[in-house]
């Protein structure tokens, strides 16, 4: 597939979560099992969903696991075959067509950690984070790029050209450290396989018995 025809997929992919957006901002998608929440006004969810601040990068998220916050939780929403292919350390599955079940609503619904839902991209992270939203839920945040953006920054980061400035370098040199951590060996860390020297065998050592002295005859 040729990047104008993935172009075309991915927009037309977002004009339909844009519609999503405006449908969930009028109340009119809410699963009946949950109407008795009253739920945010529909033009505050709007100023909400199209706003820019829910999203959390990829850096940030490798610097919480790599220093072991206990501050977020991780949420992967998509299907149980992709999150048992990959998924970022410690996250929790529930899948998006779970997400308002009675037993996901206690890592959704509260206000100790902030939660962080992710997917392939942005695509079904962001309709979590509208349904949770119009639900009042609070510290809820969208990983940008989702899985994919991860591996392009973390798992893969681009080596900057000579042209860059330091900082992309500097970048760089944290996304490698970060992508260490994550399990990706680099050329310079394989070690030439040492040469094996076989350490002659010890030597037995056998104490050596000491002679008795014998008695010294004598007599009148």
């Amino acid at each position: 597939m040729d990047k104008k025809k993935i172009a075309r997929v991915t927009s037309f992919r977002y004009q339909i979560l844009a519609m999503i957006f405006i449908v969930l901002a009028g109340g009119l998608v809410l699963l009946p099992k949950y109407q008795k929440h009253e739920g945010i006004k529909s033009e505050v969810l709007l100023s909400n969903a199209i706003s820019p601040e829910r999203y959390i990068s990829t850096d940030q998220i490798a610097n919480k696991i790599i220093n072991q916050e206990p501050s977020f939780i991780l949420i992967d929403v998509r299907d149980k075959e992709s999150f048992k292919k990959y998924s970022l350390p410690n996250a929790i599955n529930i899948p998006l067509a779970k997400l308002l079940n009675e037993e996901s609503l206690p890592y959704l619904n509260q206000s100790q950690f902030d939660v962080v839902f992710f997917s392939n991209d942005n695509f079904y992270a962001d309709q979590a984070w509208v349904l949770c939203n119009r639900l009042k839920y609070k510290n809820l945040h969208v990983l940008k790029g989702g899985i994919n953006n991860w591996f392009n920054t973390i798992i893969n980061p681009p080596k900057p050209t000579e042209n860059m400035p330091s900082a992309d370098f500097e970048l760089f040199s944290n996304r490698k450290a970060a992508s260490m951590f994550f399990g990706v060996a680099y050329p310079e860390q394989v070690k030439k396989k040492p040469v094996e020297v076989k350490k002659a065998a010890p030597k037995k050592v056998i104490p050596i018995k000491k002679k008795k002295k014998m008695p010294v005859e004598g007599g009148c």
